[in-house]
């Protein structure tokens, strides 16, 4: 049963369920979204057994349609996603320059970032039907990075998916809490990626004996999921519909390599 201080349900596209979720970290009240379908299940996954979860992340502006629409399009695939709230209810950006400072409080606070992604994958565990051993991650941009500060966490968790991430290692040794399979998904034109990033990760990852794998994007700049981001790839940030489709491919075999039983 998930127990939270308040929740509110209704049907959406066909048989999706949605439900707003707030929790709390101390005083500060979170507000998630979750989604599933009751009647469908992720191909290759046993009938008779609880359903494969599916936490999202949030890019740097916070939880918004683009995240619920994420849920959706996960809950039709027969996946229970949860979209967690990492900056609270009533903080959300109203553009993109206090984007940068919330994503930033967070990113120069590696414990408070952890803690709040570990809340959300505990309210994702609080589901009902939810397979246990059966969880993965999801995020975006800033959630893309967070997806991976979740594994070296040590949270336990069979995979994580970052797309258009900041791919960092600001703590090497951290590499070795990774339990989670991982799958990066990246835009060979993002600017905001350094190489020198994507190299001290990748020796992280194999330092820690971490099975990693990395889809690389041509033409693709970052945030090339999002529409929002327009389509002027000179921006450094622009959608790029072929890498927004490859890419949500990609994490559907990794899923199935995850969680199909036959």
């Amino acid at each position: 049963m998930f127990t939270s201080l308040a929740c509110s349900a209704s049907v959406a596209n066909a048989e999706v369920q949605t439900q707003t979720i707030v929790y709390q970290d101390g005083d500060v009240v979170l507000e998630g979204f979750l989604a599933f379908d009751a009647k469908v299940r992720p191909a290759g996954t046993l009938p008779d057994a609880g359903k494969p979860g599916v936490l999202v992340v949030h890019q740097w502006l916070g939880l918004t349609d683009y995240e619920r629409r994420r849920c959706r399009q996960l809950a039709e695939l027969g996946y229970i996603a949860f979209a967690l709230d990492i900056y609270g209810r009533d903080d959300r950006p109203k553009d993109t320059t206090e984007a940068a400072e919330y994503s930033g409080k967070y990113k120069s606070d590696r414990e408070l970032y952890r803690r709040r992604f570990n809340l959300g994958l505990d309210q994702l565990r609080k589901a009902d039907n939810l397979a246990a051993d059966q969880l993965a991650a999801i995020g975006y941009c800033f959630g893309g990075t967070g997806v991976i500060e979740l594994a070296r966490s040590g949270a336990e968790l069979q995979g994580i998916v970052s797309f258009h991430g900041g791919l960092d290692s600001p703590t090497p040794k951290d590499g070795a809490n990774i339990q989670a399979k991982v799958l990066l998904c990246h835009g060979a034109d993002d600017p905001f990626v350094p190489q020198a990033d994507i190299d001290a990760m990748i020796a992280e990852f194999n330092e820690h004996d971490v099975d990693w794998q990395m889809n690389v994007y041509s033409h693709a700049v970052h945030s090339f999921t999002q529409p929002m981001a327009g389509n002027d790839n000179s921006k450094g940030a622009a959608y790029n519909e072929k890498a927004d489709k490859r890419s949500w491919d990609a994490m559907r075999v990794f899923f199935h390599e995850l969680f199909a039983k036959n």
